[in-house]
């Protein structure tokens, strides 16, 4: 359960946070992964639920969410200086492997459960997520 901040946030970003919150310590899922099991056609919509959450990194550790190609992406709203600095330390300290080209290792891979699809959708969700938008 998310702290009583909770309320200061989206429906959508509590979806994101709660799901970034079954990644196991040690492990990394990608932007891609984590909306597919959101039932989120956007990934970047998956990045933008990120850059604006302010449990990190101790209550959603927002650092286990990479890119598809499992390099780092971004942290804090930032791909470059000292937030990524950041995120490579946050996963470094959960034994995380990254290697010279700047990737997570593959076994540090955790793929989520299937998605189930969400009991009370109305039609007009069902046909939102048909194109790929994210409620």
């Amino acid at each position: 359960m998310l702290p009583k901040t909770y309320k200061t946030i989206t429906p959508f970003q509590a979806r994101v946070y709660e799901a970034i919150k079954l990644i196991p310590f040690g492990k990394v899922s990608t932007y891609k992964l984590l909306a597919n099991y959101l039932l989120c056609g956007s990934a970047q919509a998956i990045g933008q639920a990120l850059k604006r959450n302010p449990f990190s990194p101790d209550e959603v550790p927002c650092h286990r969410i990479v890119r598809s190609d499992l390099s780092l992406g971004g942290y804090g709203g930032s791909i470059e200086g000292l937030p990524i600095v950041k995120k490579r330390y946050l996963l470094a300290s959960e034994g995380i492997v990254i290697d010279i080209n700047g990737r997570v290792e593959e076994e540090c891979l955790y793929h989520f459960p299937q998605a189930a699809p969400r009991s009370g959708q109305t039609g007009e969700q069902k046909r939102e997520f048909a194109r790929g938008m994210c409620f």
